[in-house]
């Protein structure tokens, strides 16, 4: 079964421009899989899926949440949360600039 897309009115102006450019979606995608091939992504995701199986033979409920690194360790979040976080780490801060001094 296709995934239910969603009303263009519902869509971030990233995923708008997307969907409207099929090449810059394909070089999004190529790129993205380069990042996410890289060791230390493959071993952050490691990480992650270990700690979720920990979690789950521990009996806490995992339903609508992400596990997340953030400067104070890897914690739970809800799927939302996490996903529209910006400020959790300080590679983070840096790439969007900070205060001119």
């Amino acid at each position: 079964m296709a995934p239910k897309k969603k009303p263009r009115s519902q869509l971030g102006k990233t995923a708008k421009f997307l969907r409207d450019n099929p090449k810059s979606r394909e070089k999004k995608k190529a790129t993205d899989k380069k990042i996410n091939a890289r060791p230390e992504q493959r071993k952050k995701r490691s990480e992650l899926s270990v700690k979720r199986k920990q979690m789950k033979k521990k009996g806490v409920n995992l339903k609508d949440k992400d596990l997340s690194h953030t400067k104070n360790g890897i914690r739970l979040k809800s799927s939302k949360a996490n996903r529209w976080s910006k400020g959790d780490t300080p590679g983070d801060k840096k790439a969007r600039g900070g205060k001119k001094k």
